[in-house]
C-alpha cells in the first residue's frame, strides 16, 4: 500500500464493487471509513446510467471503533436485505477492515443466522494488500460463480448442454474500457457464425442464472484482466474449453474465428453426440484436461489429434444404439449440419473486404504516410499487447516501447510483444512511463489518460486505448474496439493521432500556428539567462516529463521581471505566480 496521486489500477475493493454492481439485483456493502464510498458517484457519472444497484457503505468511525463493528455490519446486512430484497449481498472488506483485523466472515455467519429471507450473503475473499483492482475483480467473479455452481450441485441441477451451439462471454463489467460496445460487437460476430449467447457475466447478468453457465459449449474471455479465473474453474469442473484470444485488429479477429472453428468442429460436436448416446461417452478421463494447462492453443492441438479416433468410436457406437438414441442423433445432425459445413474462411474474407475498412486503408496512400512513424504503447496487458501487434503488423508503424501496468501478467505480456517492439516496460509508476516517453520522443503515444496528459506536456499526440477510464471513454455513439467494426475505430484513432506530412509542412512554412508556442520557443533560445547552482539542483528534482515545462515557465517569469540570473527565490516566485 502506498500514497499516490495517480494509480493505473485502483484498490482491491473497487474491483469487487464493480463486479457486484454489474450483476442485477446484487447489493454490495463496503466496510470502510467515510471517503471510500465514491463508487456510486463514479459509476453514475461515467456510465450515465440511472438504473443500477448502489453500494452501501458501512462507515467505520470513532463510535464503531469504540464498541466494535459487528453490530453495525450485521444491522446493515439485515436492513438492506429487507429494503432491497436482493438475490445476493456481497460484503466487501477494505484495507481499513484488514488493519482493524476484523473477522468479517463471522459477521456474515451471524447475519445468516438472524435474517429470515432467501438472499445469500457472501464475503469477498480477496487480499486487499496484495492484489489490485483487476485481480480482485477476477477473483470475486470466480468466487460468485463457484458459490452458485456448488449450490446447484447440491440441488442436483442438470448441467446438460444446450441443443444449439452456444457460448458464454465472461468479463464484461461496469466501468470497463468500451466494454458494452465490445460486447455488442461480439454478439453480432457470434450471431453471424450461428452461435447463440448462453450467458454474459457479470454485466446485466443474474446470479440465479449462473448455474446455467456449464450448459454452454465453450467460454469466451475477451479481456485477460477479468474472467480468466472463472473460465479456468469451469474448464476444470466441467471440461469446458475457453478462448482467450482477444479479437482486436484484423489478424487477431481472424485468429479468434479460426479458434472457434477448430474448437467446435473437433470437440464440441463430438461432445454433444456423446451426451445423446449416454454416460459411456459423457465421462471424460481425468487427465484429458490438465489443471495447469492455461494455453488454449495447446488444448486445440491435443483435441484435433484425438478428433479422428473419437469420431470413429462415436460412429460405431451410433450404429449399435437403440432407435431412441438414433433419432436423437438424427435431430442433432439436422440442427448442426449447416454449422459443420460453414465456411469460416469465407466469412473472414467477406468481413475483411466489406465490413472492415482497415485492410483497405492500410494499403492506401494515406496510411503509407504512417510507415516508419514511431510510437509508444502503454496500458493494460490485453489492449497494450493487441495495439502493439496492430501498429507493427497491420500499419507498418515502429513501436519503440510497449508497456503495461499489469505486473501480475508481465510474463504473458512479454511473450506477446517480444519481436514487435524495441523495448518492453512493466511498471505501475507513471513517472517511469513519462521519463521513457520523454527519452524516446515518439511521434505518437497510445496509452491511458495519464499518457494523454504526458503527451500534452511534451506536445506529443496521444490516442487513449486502455483503462483507467475517463468520461471521454464512454461515448454516446457506437465505438467498439473488438471485432471488425472495432478495426475501423482503431484505424481512425491511429490515423488521427499522428501529425501528418502536410500538416508538418504547413507548420514549418508558417512557423507554427500557436502564438504561445512561439513565445516558449523564443524563451528557450534566450541564452542570456543564467541559473544558480541551487536553482539547477532544485530543477533536477522535478520529474523529467514536466521538467522542460517548469524550466520554460521560470524563464518566462524571469524575463517578464527583467531578471537575468535565476535563483531559488525566483523559482518559488514563479511557482506562486503560476498557481495564482
Amino acid at each position: 500500500m502506498k500514497l499516490a496521486y495517480w494509480m493505473y489500477a485502483g484498490p482491491a475493493h473497487l474491483g469487487t464493487l464493480r463486479v457486484a454492481s454489474s450483476f442485477k439485483n446484487v447489493h454490495a456493502i463496503m466496510h470502510a471509513p467515510l471517503g471510500d464510498d465514491y463508487f456510486n458517484v463514479m459509476r453514475s457519472m461515467l456510465e450515465r446510467e440511472r438504473d443500477f444497484t448502489p453500494v452501501t457503505a458501512s462507515i467505520v468511525d470513532r463510535h464503531v471503533l469504540a464498541r466494535g463493528s459487528q453490530e453495525k455490519v450485521v444491522e446493515n446486512i439485515t436492513r438492506k436485505d429487507k429494503e432491497e430484497q436482493p438475490d445476493l449481498i456481497v460484503l466487501t472488506p477494505t484495507c481499513t477492515s484488514s488493519i482493524l483485523q476484523e473477522d468479517l466472515q463471522n459477521f456474515v455467519n451471524r447475519a445468516l443466522t438472524l435474517k429470515d429471507s432467501h438472499a445469500d450473503v457472501l464475503l469477498a475473499d480477496v487480499n486487499h494488500y496484495r492484489v489490485n483492482e483487476f485481480q480482485a475483480a477476477d477473483r470475486t467473479l470466480e468466487q460468485i460463480v463457484r458459490f452458485y455452481i456448488e449450490k446447484a450441485k447440491k440441488e442436483n441441477f442438470s448441467f446438460s448442454k444446450t441443443e444449439k451451439i452456444s457460448a458464454n462471454i465472461l468479463g464484461i463489467f461496469t466501468l470497463g474500457f468500451h466494454n458494452l460496445h465490445d460486447c455488442r460487437e461480439l454478439k453480432r460476430l457470434l450471431m453471424d457464425l450461428g452461435i447463440e449467447i448462453n450467458e454474459i457475466i457479470p454485466e446485466g447478468g443474474n446470479v440465479t442464472n449462473l448455474k446455467n453457465l456449464p450448459k454452454a459449449h465453450f467460454n469466451i474471455v475477451p479481456y485477460r484482466e477479468v474472467g480468466l479465473m472463472t473460465a479456468m474453474y469451469l474448464k476444470n469442473e466441467f471440461q469446458m474449453p475457453y478462448i482467450s484470444t482477444t479479437p482486436m485488429g484484423i489478424l487477431n479477429t481472424a485468429q479468434f474465428i479460426h479458434e472457434i472453428e477448430n474448437l467446435l468442429k473437433s470437440e464440441i460436436l463430438n461432445s454433444c453426440v456423446s451426451n445423446t448416446l449416454g454416460n459411456q461417452f459423457s465421462a471424460q478421463p481425468a487427465n484429458a484436461y490438465s489443471k495447469n494447462q492455461t494455453s488454449h492453443t495447446s488444448f486445440i492441438d491435443s483435441q484435433q489429434q484425438q478428433a479422428g479416433t473419437t469420431q470413429n468410436n462415436i460412429t460405431k457406437s451410433t450404429v449399435s444404439e437403440s432407435k431412441t438414441h438414433k433419432s436423437t442423433t438424427e435431430i442433432f445432425s439436422s440442427e448442426n449440419q449447416n454449422f459443420v459445413e460453414k465456411n469460416f474462411q469465407k466469412y473472414i474474407e467477406e468481413q475483411t473486404q466489406f465490413v472492415s475498412q482497415a485492410a483497405w486503408f492500410s494499403r492506401s496512400i494515406d496510411c503509407q504516410n504512417l510507415t516508419g512513424k514511431r510510437a509508444v504503447v502503454f496500458g493494460d496487458a490485453t489492449h497494450a499487447a493487441c495495439m502493439t501487434k496492430i501498429l507493427a503488423c497491420e500499419m507498418g508503424i515502429q513501436v519503440l516501447c510497449a508497456g503495461t501496468y499489469c505486473k501480475h501478467d508481465a510474463d504473458w505480456f512479454r511473450e506477446q510483444v517480444t519481436g514487435f517492439c524495441n523495448e518492453i516496460l512493466v511498471t505501475e509508476d507513471h513517472t517511469q512511463v513519462g521519463d521513457m516517453i520523454a527519452r524516446l520522443e515518439p511521434a505518437a503515444i497510445f496509452g491511458t489518460q495519464m499518457e494523454r496528459h504526458v503527451g500534452k506536456r511534451l506536445d506529443i499526440p496521444c490516442g487513449v486505448i486502455s483503462a483507467p477510464v475517463h468520461i471521454q471513454n464512454f461515448p454516446l455513439g457506437y465505438r467498439p474496439f473488438l471485432g471488425y467494426e472495432g478495426t475501423n475505430q482503431i484505424a481512425d484513432l491511429v490515423y488521427n493521432s499522428f501529425t501528418l506530412g502536410m500538416e508538418d509542412h504547413l507548420l514549418e512554412i508558417f512557423n507554427g500556428h500557436d502564438t504561445k508556442s512561439n513565445i516558449i520557443q523564443n524563451l528557450e533560445n534566450d541564452h542570456s539567462l543564467e541559473w544558480s547552482k541551487d536553482a539547477l539542483q532544485e530543477l533536477s528534482r522535478i520529474p523529467g516529463f514536466v521538467r522542460g515545462k517548469v524550466k520554460r515557465n521560470v524563464e518566462k517569469f524571469a524575463s517578464q521581471n527583467n531578471k537575468k540570473f535565476i535563483t531559488l527565490e525566483i523559482m518559488f516566485a514563479a511557482k506562486e505566480a503560476v498557481n495564482a
